[in-house]
């Protein structure tokens, strides 16, 4: 059971749940593409053992990179429900953010070019006295901040 529908209160409803876009994989993906097309052009020519090996760690590294962007994405939820805004990141060592509805003031959305042609964004929610910290690469930030702000 996710941690959005576990803290939900008696007869509050979820509107919107959204999550980290796929974007977050990209820098994983050119690291790891990096690493097999450097073994395979090694494999074909003369390689070193020093090569091999750097070669090997470039591709480890991208694995590695690609395992923890997933698990970023798994353990990250956001989901704007008919009374607050809930925010969680983390597994072990769990991070929450919870705003009502009644103290949003304003949903800020920053999208670059790039984020505006893959539909990410960066969403900050402006509340009284306070704001949630900036929710980076979310998945369909318009369509978030519709749904905070249609109360």
């Amino acid at each position: 059971m996710s941690y959005v529908k576990r803290v939900l209160q008696p007869g509050e409803n979820i509107k919107y749940v959204s999550r980290l876009h796929w974007i977050v994989f990209l820098p994983s993906f050119v690291l790891l593409i990096f690493g097999v097309i450097s073994l395979l052009l090694l494999t074909l020519g003369h390689s070193s053992p020093v090569r091999l090996v750097l070669v090997s760690i470039v591709f480890a590294l991208g694995a590695i990179s690609l395992l923890h962007a997933w698990f970023r994405r798994w353990t990250t939820e956001i989901a704007v429900t008919d009374r607050r805004v809930i925010y969680k990141r983390g597994f072990v060592r769990r991070h929450t953010i919870e705003m009502n509805m009644d103290k949003v003031e304003s949903v800020d959305v920053n999208q670059s070019i790039m984020a505006r042609f893959f539909g990410y964004g960066t969403i900050t929610v402006h509340g009284t006295g306070t704001g949630i910290e900036p929710l980076e690469k979310i998945d369909s930030p318009i369509e978030f901040r519709n749904n905070v702000t249609a109360q």
